[in-house]
């Protein structure tokens, strides 16, 4: 069983890779995730099912649709990319930044659609109350409603993270397999299928894969009770 274990650098590399990936594409995908869940529950405006449709499109499309696109947007020649490369010296493709885009784009509709849940089911006459009080809007989100959405928040964002662990389609187009830069656990383990003698490494990559991502999984399901029956005791 010692072999399961007995990682190589570029394993490692592969393990820790993932996880900063993963981490940075859940907190860059929170503020804009919040947002956005907020427009959808609450916002009544033309448009508003398709705005819907595009942050869910992710989930539709093939991973490798998104990545070709965020390569188009996003890449040295595209005008997002050329832009920001020019003017703020950001780089996407082929950097582990723009795995952190791509899992980003392919998490946030799991993250959207668990924070707007809980937004839905925030009852609106306690920030009506806050209101009549004088408290602002802002000063009501952030005191009132927030806290009642912190479970969905949280299931969202771990949702969001199990999600760029497993991500692959999306970010090998954008960002190729380039070891110690972009490649990811699951680039990792498509590279050793590709090699004679592979397997164990594959196995390896596999397994650490399955435990990270139950182990995020189960945080969310428990942090989510806790924070839950805490809300309920006070």
């Amino acid at each position: 069983m010692n072999w399961l274990l007995d990682l190589t650098p570029d394993e490692w590399n592969a393990v820790r890779l993932s996880v900063k990936v993963a981490t940075v594409a859940m907190i860059a995908s929170l503020p804009p995730g919040i947002l956005i869940a907020l427009v959808l529950a609450r916002g009544q405006f033309w448009g508003k099912t398709l705005l819907n449709g595009l942050v869910h499109l992710p989930l539709i499309l093939p991973p490798v649709v998104i990545g070709y696109l965020l390569l188009l947007s996003f890449g040295r020649r595209g005008p997002a990319g050329a832009f920001l490369a020019e003017h703020f010296g950001i780089v996407f493709s082929f950097r582990w930044t723009g795995a952190a885009l791509a899992c980003a784009v392919m998490g946030f509709p799991l993250m959207v659609r668990a924070i707007r849940l809980s937004i839905e089911a925030v009852d609106r006459r306690i920030e009506a109350a806050a209101g009549t009080l004088g408290a602002n809007p802002l000063w009501v989100f952030g005191t009132i409603t927030l806290p009642l959405i912190l479970p969905g928040l949280i299931t969202g964002a771990i949702l969001s993270f199990a999600k760029a662990m497993g991500e692959f389609g999306a970010t090998i187009t954008f960002v190729s397999n380039i070891p110690n830069e972009t490649q990811t656990l699951p680039s990792a383990i498509y590279t050793f299928t590709q090699v004679p003698g592979g397997d164990a490494g594959a196995l390896r990559l596999t397994l650490i894969s399955i435990v990270i991502s139950m182990a995020a999984l189960i945080a969310s399901e428990v942090l989510a009770r806790r924070v839950g029956k805490r809300m309920d005791i006070e």
